[in-house]
């Protein structure tokens, strides 16, 4: 059985369409942003939907923010305590599998025992300040909302003054080897837990990563590339994301013009889509996969 872990906090209509995708040997578990306005007896909708196995609304979700992790933990918590989930695909709610349900299973049995998460050692050349600053400054994301564009002024300042004053965080002598990389993954059993046995045996480690900005980046990479297992993780999270800025965001809010690339991908799942931006895309996306499962 394979799982299907969504952090979501807008546009219920579209949660409803990912959930719809899959059937009965899927099982889902959601997390919705605690903030987020969604229609009265929305989730009792989505209960009643086979596949839907918990729903939580614990956390407040500010973007770069701790909470961010812990709602990812929460649901992946949920879903390995249930012995029947083998696999472990962790998305948004603003992703879309583009693959037919036939071929997820396809690639867990072609895959056993593999996982898919993209990492880099860190410092990264490619991230600001080779990523560093994520974990050696105070970021406060979580108590204000870095999105809005006076907030965004403030938080940059703050880390700014912090490099002025030469404030740095330390880390204790057995923290490991720093990775980082996307959010998003698809993860055997056995790894993830591995991560929870990490976490039991290391509870500091899980409390080093408040103040962090956006950990979710860095936390599994970090356990896992320092794990056993790092010769079973794959550089790849099968994920097709565009990252540039492009209709509003970065990375990109999918369109038409991304179409062709979605066809000859390998990824399983595509991001970001966003209405009414990236409806005609949806559309044909969903007109593809109904005809390849006819």
């Amino acid at each position: 059985m394979q799982s299907v872990l969504i952090t979501a906090y807008k546009n219920i209509q579209h949660l409803e369409e990912i959930i719809d995708f899959f059937d009965d040997n899927f099982n889902i578990y959601i997390h919705i942003d605690k903030k987020s306005v969604i229609p009265s007896g929305a989730i009792d909708e989505l209960y009643k939907k086979g596949n839907v196995k918990y729903i939580s609304r614990k956390y407040k979700i500010n973007w770069g923010g701790l909470n961010h992790l812990l709602a990812i933990l929460d649901i992946t918590r949920q879903a390995f305590d249930n012995n029947e989930n083998q696999y472990f695909h962790l998305i948004t709610g603003h992703d879309y599998p583009i693959k037919p349900k036939e071929e997820f299973d396809i690639f867990y049995q072609k895959n056993k025992g593999l996982n898919f998460m993209e990492y880099h050692q860190l410092p990264y050349e490619p991230w600001p300040e080779q990523g560093m600053d994520r974990l050696s400054r105070y970021n406060m994301y979580d108590l204000i909302d870095g999105r809005s564009g006076k907030n965004e002024i403030l938080l940059k300042r703050f880390s700014k003054l912090q490099k002025l004053l030469g404030i740095k965080r330390s880390f204790r002598k057995d923290f490991p080897q720093q990775h980082g990389g996307s959010t998003y993954w698809s993860l055997s059993r056995e790894s993830i837990g591995y991560t929870f046995s990490y976490l039991k045996e290391n509870p500091w480690f899980l409390k080093r990563f408040k103040y962090t900005f956006c950990a979710e980046e860095i936390f599994f990479q970090t356990i896992l590339m320092n794990s056993p297992l790092k010769d079973k993780i794959i550089n790849n999270n099968m994920r097709f994301i565009v990252w540039e800025n492009r209709n509003g965001n970065f990375p990109a809010n999918l369109d038409l013009t991304d179409y062709n690339n979605i066809q000859n991908t390998e990824a399983l799942f595509a991001r970001k889509f966003e209405y009414p931006t990236s409806g005609q895309l949806l559309s044909l996306i969903k007109k593809d996969l109904q005809q390849k499962t006819q």
